[in-house]
């Protein structure tokens, strides 16, 4: 066995030791059922790990990731997650989170072929259309990559708007508050883009 497989395989032990030691009941609570407060979309890269950047324990969030933090309506992955999240978990809230430095994002702004992959960074590239003028503006590149990771964020808020599920929940006065954020790798903070912890009818984008 490889060794860090064997030092998953050791954590897990001894981390399960701990848990039960702090609270007998802890997975027996686990084991009746989850009820998270929130849907968290999120980008799958290894370096942004939702349990440890925002600090939730077990059942409290319901976690969906893909590259770039994507809503596609042909993606009948997240959707299936989407609908089980508002119907049947009736999360509060959704939270798209995006990250600086992303490889998605900074694969989409390249002209190169990488395959398979190119038909995902579509989703992206219109993100980058869209805002075509505002992108051109910025000179420096790494601040326009940036931005777009900022605007990609935003724009699959707008996605999730547009799904039949939304809407319904809309329609059933049950629709969860929408957040947007991005997380900085080099200050481990997330920096809130859109949502009711700036104003319910403004954004930072």
């Amino acid at each position: 066995m490889d060794d860090f497989i064997k030092q998953y395989l050791e954590y897990n032990q001894q981390w399960a030791q701990d848990k039960q030691e702090e609270d007998s009941e802890y997975f027996n609570l686990l084991a009746e059922g989850q009820h998270p407060k929130a849907l968290l979309l999120g980008c799958s890269d290894s370096r942004v790990s939702p349990s440890v950047v925002i600090g939730a324990d077990l059942g409290e969030v319901f976690v969906h990731r893909n590259i770039a933090n994507v809503v596609a309506h042909s993606d009948l992955n997240f959707l299936s997650v989407f609908q089980y999240a508002v119907e049947v978990l009736k999360v509060e809230h959704i939270i798209v989170v995006g990250h600086y430095g992303c490889g998605g994002i900074q694969a989409a702004m390249s002209n190169n072929l990488y395959g398979l992959i190119d038909n995902w960074l579509a989703n992206i590239k219109d993100v980058m259309t869209l805002h075509e003028a505002e992108l051109n503006a910025i000179a420096d590149e790494q601040q326009r990559l940036n931005r777009l990771v900022e605007l990609n964020v935003f724009e699959q808020i707008n996605n999730i708007r547009q799904t039949s599920v939304f809407r319904k929940a809309q329609q059933n006065g049950i629709a969860p508050k929408l957040h947007g954020w991005v997380y900085n790798f080099s200050t481990g903070l997330i920096n809130v883009i859109f949502g009711p912890e700036i104003n319910s009818s403004a954004s930072r984008v």
